[in-house]
C-alpha cells in the first residue's frame, strides 16, 4: 500500500515558484504529487502533518562538504578526506570513506539539510569522485545514495603545493599542480581514443580506473569540481576547462569578485565559502562574506558551503543569513541553499525545490529559515520524518536508524 504523507496549512514556499499561504504539499511513496492552496485535496489515508504557523521549505542541499568522511574528533581515525600518496587520486571515491553515523549527519538534520555533495579534500591536484547522498535513513551509505557519480574534486593553490612541497616532490609550485592536472587529462583523452578503438574492433581492453574517470569527465558526464580562492587561480581554472573542453565549477572563489564579470560571461557557478572562518593562510587575505553579493550581483550563480567540518553543516543558513546582512538578496540567499545547489551539480531532478516529481524532501520551520530565531521543528526526507517531535518531549529529536531496523529501508 502506498505511504501518503500531507503537510498542510502551512507558508508554503517552493523556491521554484511562488510561495503559498495556507499550502499543502503532499508526498507519496517517497515523490511530491503535488504543491497547492488549501484546495488541494488530501487522501484520506494520508498521514497528515499540520504545519499551521510555519514555514514549509524545501531541504538544504550542501553543496561541498567532508561529513562522514572527516569524523569531527576522531583525529587521525576518522580522517578519510585526503589520500594523499598520489598526486592523480581520480580513481579515489569519497564514497568508500563515508561513515553515515558520524555526528555530523545529525547536525545537518537540525539545520535542515537533507541532501549533501561529500567530497574528498583538497591536499591533492586531483582528489577523486564525489557522491551526493540524503543526509539520514538507509542503514548504509548506499541506501542514502541520491546520485553515485557527481564529479571529481580537483585543488589549485595553497593546499596541493604544500602538501608535495614539503616532501620536495612535484607539485611544488602552482606551476606544478596545473601541470599535473593537464598531464593527466592528456593521458585520459589517449585512454578513451585507444578504448573506442578496442571497442569498435572487439578486442580486450584493460581498464584503468583512474584515466576511466577522467575520460568521463572529458565526456561531461561528471563535472570538474576545483577547489581554487585567488583569483589568479580561479583564472588557471577556467584556463585548462577551456583548454580541455570540461564543465567546471569553481569551489570556494573567495576572491571570484574579482573577476566575477568574467564568470558570469563564461556562466561559471560558484560554491561559495566557508564564510565563518579566519584568513589562515594567505590566499584568504582578501576574504569578506559581502564578495558573495557581488558575485551574484554580476549575474554569477551561487549556492552556499560550510566545507564542513571547517564550519558546522548545521550553520549553512546562517551563513545565508549573514550573506543577506551582507548585500545578497533574501530571494538569491535561499536558492543559494536549494535550487542553485541542485541545478549546478545536476541533482535539481530530485531535489532543491518543492515540486512535483522531486523527493518529497521537505523541512518544517517555526518562521523564516532566513531569520536567527527560526528554529527547524520537523525534517522529512521521501516523505518520512526523520527528525521530529519526540512522544514524551516537545523539542524536536532525530528518529535514529536502529528504531527502522528490522524492516526494508524506505529510500530508494
Amino acid at each position: 500500500m502506498a505511504h501518503i504523507l500531507a503537510v498542510t496549512g502551512g507558508y508554503v514556499v517552493p523556491v521554484s515558484s511562488d510561495p503559498i499561504e495556507g499550502g499543502t504539499v503532499i508526498v507519496t511513496d517517497g515523490v511530491i504529487t503535488a504543491v497547492g492552496g488549501a484546495e488541494t485535496p488530501v487522501p484520506g489515508d494520508a498521514e497528515v502533518v499540520d504545519a499551521s504557523g510555519s514555514w514549509v521549505v524545501p531541504g538544504f542541499v550542501e553543496a561541498h562538504g567532508h561529513v562522514g568522511v572527516h569524523e569531527e574528533g576522531e583525529g587521525w581515525a576518522g580522517d578519510d578526506t585526503n589520500e594523499m600518496t598520489d598526486a592523480n587520486g581520480a580513481r579515489f571515491r569519497a564514497l568508500d570513506g563515508i561513515d553515515i553515523d558520524e555526528e555530523g549527519f545529525r547536525d545537518a538534520l537540525r539545520g535542515g539539510v537533507t541532501s549533501v555533495v561529500v567530497k574528498p579534500g583538497s591536499g591533492n591536484p586531483i582528489g577523486g569522485r564525489t557522491v551526493a547522498i540524503k543526509t539520514w535513513g538507509g542503514r548504509t551509505v548506499d541506501e542514502q545514495l541520491l546520485a553515485m557519480d557527481v564529479s571529481v574534486k580537483s585543488a589549485l593553490g595553497e593546499n596541493p603545493k604544500r602538501v608535495y612541497g614539503d616532501r620536495k616532490q612535484t607539485p611544488a609550485t602552482r606551476l606544478g599542480v596545473a601541470s599535473v592536472l593537464r598531464d593527466a587529462f592528456v593521458a585520459a583523452q589517449g585512454y578513451a581514443d585507444k578504448r573506442a578503438a578496442a571497442a569498435e574492433k572487439g578486442e580486450a581492453f584493460e581498464r584503468d580506473l583512474g584515466k576511466e574517470t577522467l575520460a568521463a569527465v572529458l565526456a561531461g558526464e561528471l563535472i570538474w569540481d576545483q577547489h581554487c580562492h585567488r583569483h589568479d587561480d580561479i583564472a588557471t581554472a577556467i584556463r585548462i576547462a577551456e583548454e580541455f573542453g570540461y564543465t567546471l565549477v569553481v569551489n570556494h572563489g573567495t576572491e571570484g569578485h574579482k573577476i566575477a564579470d568574467v564568470l558570469a560571461e563564461k556562466r561559471i557557478p560558484v560554491i561559495f565559502g566557508p564564510m565563518l572562518t579566519s584568513r589562515s593562510k594567505v590566499e584568504l587575505r582578501d576574504r569578506a562574506i559581502s564578495n558573495l553579493a557581488l558575485l551574484a550581483a554580476a549575474g554569477v550563480k551561487v549556492a552556499i558551503t560550510t566545507d564542513h567540518p571547517v564550519v558546522p553543516i548545521d550553520q549553512l543558513r546562517l551563513q545565508a543569513i549573514l550573506a543577506v546582512r551582507d548585500g545578497l538578496p533574501a530571494a538569491t540567499a535561499l536558492r543559494a541553499l536549494t535550487t542553485n545547489p541542485a541545478e549546478i551539480l545536476r541533482l535539481d531532478q530530485r531535489v532543491g525545490a518543492l515540486e512535483v516529481g522531486r523527493d518529497g524532501d521537505v523541512v518544517v520551520w517555526s518562521g523564516d529559515p532566513l531569520t536567527v530565531e527560526s528554529r527547524v521543528q520537523r525534517v522529512l526526507i521521501q516523505g518520512r520524518t526523520v527528525y521530529g517531535p519526540a512522544s514524551d518531549a516537545s523539542a524536536p529529536r532525530v528518529v535514529e536508524r536502529w528504531e527502522r531496523f528490522g524492516r526494508a529501508s524506505w529510500l530508494g
